[in-house]
Formats: structure tokens, C-alpha cells, sequence
């Protein structure tokens, strides 16, 4: 991440920022805040309104609020790290571009990825967004190292066995829909699988053999 864009959560800020808030008759922050990392499965949908009759986030853990949401989402074909919380301030924090967070994807592709296409993916390449075209910025590609990706679980339902594939980590600052879905295709890789495995320096090692894991806001903070 650039220098200058590296800016720090102050928790003093954050008060000053609730009492204009509060000026601007905004929604009073809950009593009691609540901060989740959960491990998404694969097929469930990053929300807790049901549809299409997929699973949801409340199929997954009996939350203790109702206006708990996840910062930022994964389709339900994807897989990994979500930050779920009632902290409205923590939620605009994270989803605001200025900060330019990094966001770490594992991604199983199709084909044999060279160390060509893994320059364009750091490089940035053109995609198209609700048939626009888009340059995405530059960000980090590298093969992920098999001691690393030996030891992801089988997905359920298992990616075709004959395929040959490549386990590649990227790391991107953007959140477009589908974005790394849309980048690995526009260099030839279709995308086989997608993990997200980190927010800044909050991993799903963090969760250690857990689905589910209560943190608190300082927490976050250290790490983001």
C-alpha cells in the first residue's frame, strides 16, 4: 500500500465523527457493538435475507443482532474471509476506497498460469463492468506455494479432477462485482475456485478450525 494512503483508524476521530452524526439526526449507534470473522462455505449467500433457496449467514450462526451485516460480500460460488458487524462507522471505514485496503485472494484456476499472466493480473488488465470497460488498478499476482495450497480443504462439491489448474494468490485494493473472477478470464485463466483469505492482516488463519469467531473493535483495529 502507498505511504499515503496508509491512514490509521483513530478512535477519537470516530467519536468526533458520531457527534456530527448525531447533528445530522443519523441513526443512533446500537448499545452494544458487535464484531464477527466468519469462513464463508462455498453456495451460501453473504446475507441473511433468503433467496433462491440458498443457505444464508443465519444458517451458519445464531447472531445476538438483527442489524448485523457483512462488510462487503462474496458471491456464493466464492469462498473464505467476511468481517461481519453493527458498527455502521467500522463498516464505512473499511468499505471507503481512500484507504485503499488489501483484500487477498486465493484463486484456483484452469490451465497452467504463467509468470506472464501473473504480471499483467499486478500490472492491472481491462475488464468489462455492466459492459464498460475497466482498467483494474495495479495489485500483487504470485503462484501460491504448494506447501500453502496443499493444505486447503476440498471444496464440497469437489472442482473437476481432470482439469489442470493453478493455485494463484492475488491481491487487489478494488471490490468490483466479480472482480477476480473477471481478471484471472481476461488472462486466460477462468477462474475454478476463489478463496478470499485476507482483509489487510486479518486472515482465516485467525480463525484458526472455527466458522465463527467474536472479536472486539480493537482488535480490528491493530490489524487493519
Amino acid at each position: 500500500m502507498k505511504q499515503e494512503e496508509q491512514k490509521k483508524f483513530n478512535p477519537s476521530s470516530k467519536r468526533k465523527f458520531d457527534n456530527k452524526k448525531k447533528h445530522n439526526k443519523a441513526k443512533p449507534r446500537p448499545e452494544k457493538l458487535y464484531y464477527f470473522l466468519i469462513n464463508k462455505p462455498y453456495g451460501m449467500l453473504s446475507q441473511f435475507t433468503p433467496m433462491d433457496k440458498k443457505p444464508t449467514l443465519s444458517d451458519l450462526y445464531s447472531f445476538p443482532s438483527k442489524d448485523i451485516y457483512s462488510i462487503g460480500r462474496l458471491d456464493a460460488d466464492s469462498e473464505g474471509l467476511l468481517i461481519l458487524t453493527n458498527d455502521g462507522q467500522l463498516k464505512q471505514r473499511l468499505q471507503d476506497p481512500s484507504y485503499a485496503h488489501d483484500k487477498t485472494y486465493w484463486a484456483q484456476v484452469e490451465g497452467e498460469a504463467t509468470q506472464e499472466a501473473l504480471d499483467q493480473l499486478s500490472k492491472g488488465v481491462e475488464i468489462s463492468i455492466k459492459g464498460n470497460k475497466y482498467q483494474t488498478l495495479p495489485g500483487k499476482a504470485s503462484f501460491l506455494p504448494e506447501s500453502v495450497s496443499s493444505k486447503i480443504p476440498e471444496r464440497t462439491p469437489p472442482v473437476r479432477p481432470y482439469l489442470p489448474k493453478t493455485w494463484i494468490e492475488l491481491t487487489i485494493h478494488e471490490g468490483k462485482n466479480r472482480q477476480v473472477r473477471r481478471m484471472t478470464a481476461a488472462v486466460g485463466l477462468p477462474c475454478l475456485r476463489l478463496i478470499r483469505f485476507a482483509v489487510e492482516h486479518i486472515t482465516l488463519n485467525d480463525l484458526k478450525d472455527d466458522t465463527v469467531r467474536e472479536v472486539n473493535l480493537q482488535w480490528i483495529i491493530d490489524r487493519i
